[in-house]
């Protein structure tokens, strides 16, 4: 029994996995949108969005994705679409001023990919999203490279008038770049 507070010493020595919080460089991230209108190509940023982020690889039980998108900041560098998207119409930012992905399971998808499952909140609509990314992390800095592809109308986003795929593509894909920092 003298050896047992050597012993709870030493275990509480062993480090072990848990999920470490990431803080992002608002600078150095990126939130894309893109798809098509009346078939031509168009690709939009999100210019205010926060993200949360918990991840280790070696504990995905404990991963957790916030990120809130500040929907007024919609940028397409066409201040006619622009205006469009933060309209009743499609965003809806009087109403809707912001939209919400939370993500809590995740799995390995081996080589650095890994897969989040989570909810898209948007236009007051809740729908599963799942982002696929890649995840480099070395020291105390990370990145996160992503992508998701949703069909607008499942947020009644670009809905009525708009609806018909061939003046506005059903298909958005989100992609994400971001530059982390652990606290």
């Amino acid at each position: 029994m003298r050896y047992l507070p050597v012993l709870v010493a030493l275990l509480l020595a062993i480090p072990s996995a848990h999920a470490v919080d990431w803080s992002a460089d608002s600078a150095k991230s990126k939130l894309r949108f893109s798809s098509t209108a009346e078939g031509m190509a168009f690709e939009g940023q999100f210019k205010q969005f926060a993200p949360s982020i918990r991840f280790d690889p070696s504990d995905l039980a404990s991963a957790r994705f916030n990120v809130k998108i500040t929907l007024a900041s919609a940028d397409t560098a066409n201040a006619d679409r622009d205006d469009t998207l933060k309209g009743s119409d499609f965003f809806a930012v009087e109403r809707f001023p912001q939209a919400n992905y939370f993500a809590t399971a995740f799995r390995d998808l081996g080589n650095g990919r890994f897969a989040a499952d989570g909810n898209l909140s948007l236009r007051g609509v809740d729908k599963p999203v799942t982002l696929e990314f890649t995840w480099v992390a070395k020291d105390k800095h990370a990145t996160l490279d992503g992508s998701a592809t949703l069909n607008r109308l499942d947020f009644a986003v670009g809905a009525g008038d708009w609806a018909d795929a061939s003046t506005v593509a059903h298909e958005v894909r989100v992609s994400t770049h971001l530059d982390l920092t652990q606290p």
